[in-house]
């Protein structure tokens, strides 16, 4: 708008010049012509000011959509990072401990193992709900989303170390299975 009134001005201020200094009034027209482009060079300059902020706007909103995305995408994995975790623990963890090979003494070891996993998992999720749902935690979305990221990568980890165990504990198992077939078979000497 102040390019707009600056341009009228100068326009009338060298209108009254090339009439004071005694222009032929035919010229006048020039002038006229010239004004009527500078009003309209404005108006365009205004439309380009306009959709370069309508961009930037756009911007902004392609970036935090973006961003949520991201965030959505951390909490299903995170989800389904943990739906695996207490999967294995229902599961396999169970036939561990049930399984005649494990000593009674070594039940409370692999129960405790499995136990802090699920402990960490549980705070992890706390903690995502926390971020989620709490504006006590003045956090923008992208910081948010490399949040839950983190702790989408931990929980993770947390899931393979659950396998490791189990497949530890599973060889272990398996093991002593055979050795205890070793050691009771029959021979026909």
């Amino acid at each position: 708008m102040r390019t707009l009134i600056f341009m009228c001005l100068l326009a009338l201020g060298t209108m009254q010049n090339a009439v004071a200094q005694g222009m032929p009034v035919y010229d006048n027209t020039n002038f006229i012509s010239l004004a009527k482009s500078l009003v309209e060079a404005g108006k365009q300059t205004k439309n380009i000011i306009k959709t370069v902020e309508f961009m930037k706007q756009q911007k902004e909103r392609i970036e935090k959509v973006s961003n949520v995305v991201k965030q959505l995408k951390a909490v299903r994995e995170l989800a389904r990072n943990n739906e695996r975790l207490f999967d294995v623990v229902r599961g396999d963890v169970r036939n561990i401990l049930n399984s005649p090979y494990i000593k009674a003494e070594e039940v409370a070891r692999v129960s405790q193992s499995f136990e802090v996993i699920i402990e960490n998992s549980i705070e992890d999720l706390d903690f995502v709900q926390q971020i989620l749902t709490s504006n006590s935690l003045k956090m923008t979305d992208a910081e948010r989303a490399t949040v839950l990221k983190e702790r989408e990568k931990r929980s993770k980890a947390m899931v393979d170390e659950a396998m490791r165990k189990t497949k530890r504990y599973n060889d272990i198992i398996s093991f002593r299975e055979m050795q205890d077939k070793i050691n009771n078979r029959t021979t026909d000497f």
